[in-house]
């Protein structure tokens, strides 16, 4: 079992900077991330990295996200630079097992204003 707690969401102004934090409880994690889901709209990559430490973003925050993995702590961060209103979402910490199974967490709301 796999246990996530996301911290770090806010009200911001356009082009300023916010971090989030989830630190999972478990072990054999491949994969850890953030997706994020709006209201009324489905829930979308923002990035991931792997145990060996490769990354994935979403085209949308390519260049203005970066995600790190502290795995001493069995935790990620998420750095966002030069927030807009269109990154207005919940955003959801995920976590892969080795066994392919998924775990998520509740989320935590961002919310950009302009």
């Amino acid at each position: 079992q796999v246990q996530l707690v996301e911290s770090g969401g806010g009200l911001v102004q356009t082009g300023a900077s916010l971090t989030l934090s989830c630190q999972a409880s478990g072990t054999y994690i491949e994969t850890m991330g953030w997706y994020r889901q709006a209201p009324g709209k489905e829930r979308t990559l923002v990035a991931t990295i792997r145990y060996d430490g490769v990354r994935q973003y979403g085209d949308s925050v390519k260049g203005r996200f970066t995600i790190a993995r502290d795995d001493a702590q069995n935790s990620i961060t998420l750095q966002m630079n030069d927030l807009k209103p269109e990154d207005t979402a919940v955003y959801i910490c995920n976590a892969v097992r080795v066994t392919s199974k998924s775990y998520w967490g509740q989320g935590t709301q961002v919310t950009v204003s302009s």
